[in-house]
């Protein structure tokens, strides 16, 4: 039986940082699938397999940006933490926000890490190099 493909939801709302999170992950784990969403409210839809999304692959990690239109990360965070179905993917927090009580919040949320993300090209590069080679290629799941 084969292997499903590793997947990665990443949801930002900046084309920019997406663009540079999408090609520095590109690198890890050739079997991988990165699925880019841009608002809260269709991460939830994609993540609870609802509306367009109701055929959608378990994400088997999320990159989640805070600051979101529609729906704000902490919202979508806290929703993915209260569901039995949903409550191991590991969450990464990949945002701007170096706010105390947005730091405070995730962790009450159980998020997995909250990276702030540089505001130099090079160190957001070589951040998402290391975020990369930790979360797809040392960390290990519960899950293929």
């Amino acid at each position: 039986m084969a292997k499903e493909p590793f997947t990665v939801l990443l949801v930002e709302d900046d084309p920019a940082h997406a663009e540079l999170v999408l090609r520095s992950l590109e690198d890890y784990r050739a079997e991988n699938h990165i699925i880019h969403l841009t608002d809260g409210e269709a991460a939830l839809d994609f993540v609870f397999r609802r509306g367009e999304y109701k055929d959608a692959p378990r994400p088997h990690m999320i990159l989640l940006d805070l600051r979101l239109p529609k729906v704000h990360g902490l919202e979508v965070l806290r929703q993915i933490r209260a569901s039995e179905d949903l409550h191991m993917i590991p969450v990464v927090v990949l945002t701007t926000s170096e706010a105390e009580q947005d730091v405070v919040r995730a962790y009450e949320h159980r998020v997995n890490s909250y990276v702030v993300k540089p505001l130099d090209f090079a160190r957001f590069t070589s951040l998402m190099r290391e975020l990369g080679y930790y979360w797809l290629g040392w960390n290990h799941y519960p899950w293929p």
